[in-house]
């Protein structure tokens, strides 16, 4: 999860057409154009390092969660996500948002969770929907309907991260 310091502080002149900060050189390969690309603070960058961030961190848990099964999906749910959560916040305070020297780490766990507990809300209110209609025991199911959830959460955290929660650019000195 993701907090509202971790937003990156450039100015609002930062679009989709804006030249890099790095460069590729022109014989250098697709990979390394791609991490070029991937290494700039326009809003298709941050979302490509925000959604593979959520894929790595989705895949943890995952692990976790067929690991514990057997506890019940609830103790698995509660350990995974909390697992899965604090990667996810490290994860996007050095790589998507690149705000590991203006946030700290505690500061960065704490700050998201609030969006934490509407997400284990929302996801646990999901897996006990889906517990109730169905025999409960499908564990690749109730992994897809985790991830359907946490990714539209995901999603809206993004756009008001991005564009709702932005601050205000700085005046220019007159």
């Amino acid at each position: 999860m993701t907090c509202a310091s971790l937003l990156h502080r450039g100015d609002a002149t930062e679009s989709f057409g804006d030249p890099p900060r790095t460069t590729a050189r022109p014989d250098a390969g697709v990979a390394a154009q791609l991490v070029t690309r991937l290494r700039r603070d326009d809003t298709p960058a941050q979302f490509a390092r925000f959604v593979l961030v959520g894929a790595v961190t989705t895949a943890v848990y995952a692990a976790f969660f067929i690991t514990l099964s057997g506890s019940g999906y609830l103790v698995a749910h509660l350990v995974g996500t909390a697992v899965s959560t604090v990667l996810a916040n490290e994860l996007h305070r050095r790589l998507t948002f690149h705000a590991d020297e203006r946030v700290h780490w505690f500061t960065a766990q704490w700050e998201a969770g609030g969006v934490t507990v509407l997400g284990l809300l929302a996801t646990s209110s999901a897996l006990g929907w889906l517990d109730a209609v169905t025999d409960g025991t499908n564990t690749g199911l109730q992994i897809a309907v985790v991830a359907a959830v946490t990714a539209f959460i995901g999603l809206m955290r993004f756009l008001a991260l991005r564009w709702i929660f932005r601050p205000e650019p700085e005046p220019a000195a007159s």
